[in-house]
Formats: structure tokens, sequence, C-alpha cells
């Protein structure tokens, strides 16, 4: 007898293996499930078969190229990552030249600034000179601005700020290297000079510290004749 119109018999295994296609490709196991997949009687569920295959091929290569895409990225991020660590150990390096603590002479340290204070590079160097001048016999702390082409008002206030705070543990702070520039501008901004105690040069301001040093080790307890 003669199958019905429309009615297609098909055999179990080829249903099975489909089943079977559907179900690991659902699981992300695409080339397992393009196996699964024979393409070979020309009728009808042949032709899904062969749609069902295609379309498997096709989202095994665009599932390979997100992978390859995903792992490209992880690599830039990972190399973004390095290059971010490695800016902020130059810019912490570089925030340490430009305001170096050293000490001159006993009982006397200067911080030579190179370049505009900003307010995580004011709030570093005032951390560090007020920890050294916590731990030490220090008498004086020059601050040179040689290294400083211009001043702001934000710029006087932080330096008016650091005197101040030397000041509170016992030492006393001298403004050295003022250029023209950078005097009018502190002069224009209503800074008083004489609360940083400016001098022409750090080697003057060396010179007026040597020459004022406490005998016997120049420190805070010698200056306090203790």
């Amino acid at each position: 007898m003669s199958e019905p119109r429309g009615k297609l018999s098909i055999d179990r295994q080829r249903i099975e293996r489909l089943v079977a296609a559907l179900s690991v490709a659902s699981a992300g196991r695409l080339e397992v499930a393009q196996e699964c997949i024979e393409v070979g009687e020309e009728d009808d569920f042949g032709m899904l078969e062969g749609s069902m295959r295609l379309f498997l091929d096709e989202l095994s290569a665009a599932s390979r190229q997100n992978t390859q895409a995903m792992e490209e990225l992880s690599g830039a991020a990972r190399e973004i990552e390095e290059k971010l660590r490695t800016i902020e150990l130059q810019r912490q390096a570089l925030r340490e030249l430009s305001a170096p603590i050293i000490d001159v002479w006993e009982g006397i340290l200067t911080v030579p600034l190179v370049g505009p204070l900003d307010g995580d590079r004011a709030a570093d160097m005032m951390e560090k000179l007020l920890a050294r001048v916590a731990d030490g016999d220090v008498q004086w702390v020059l601050i040179d601005m040689t290294g400083v082409p211009i001043v702001d008002t934000e710029t006087a206030d932080r330096l008016l700020k650091l005197a101040s705070a030397v000041q509170l543990l016992g030492a006393q702070c001298i403004l050295t290297g003022l250029g023209s520039q950078v005097a009018r501008a502190l002069v224009d901004l209503g800074v008083h000079l004489q609360e940083l105690n400016p001098m022409r040069s750090l080697r003057e301001g060396l010179r007026y510290c040597l020459a004022r040093r406490a005998p016997g080790g120049g420190g805070r307890r010698a200056a306090d004749g203790r």
C-alpha cells in the first residue's frame, strides 16, 4: 500500500540523531552535535538534516570567532592593566623624584620641588616630610622652589599649611629659590612672605641655617636647650 500523501516514513535512528544533536548543541557541545547529524538520503527529512547541519556549522564558526575575540579582549585588558600599573609606578617615582627629602646637614632637611604642586603631590610630600621631622632631630626644613615656574592660590595655600605643620613639630620652614615671577605671584595672592622665611637661593638658606644651628647637633632638643 502506498503511503498517504503528505506523510514521510523516517528511520527512527535519524530522528534520534537529530534529537541528540539538538540536545548536545544546547549544552554548547557544537562539534559533537555536528557529528550526530548524517546527511545522506535525499528526502524532505534530509533537507531538514542538511539545514540543521548548516546551522550548526555556522553556529560553531561563530562560537570560535567569539572565543577568539574574548581571548583577544582579555589579553588587551591584561595589557591595559599592566600599562596602568606601570604608569602608576612611574607616577609614584616621579612624585618622589620631583619632591625628594634630602638630609643636607645634621638637623637640616631640604625638599627641592620640580613642577606644579598639585593636591595629591602636596599631600604625599607633607605626609612624608612631617614623618621625617617627627622621627628625627630636625631643626630646619628648606623648601626649594627653583624648579617651580609659577604658583597659584592653591599652591600658596599648601605651602603655608606645610610651613605651619612643620613649625608645630618644632622645626622652622624656609622657602628658597624664589624666582621673580613666583615672588610677585605670591605677593599678588596676598601671601605674607615672611611667614615662609624666603631666601634667594638654596645656598643662602643653608648658610642661614648653619649660622643659627644649635650647638651640639642642631636638633630640636639642642635648640630647646634640653
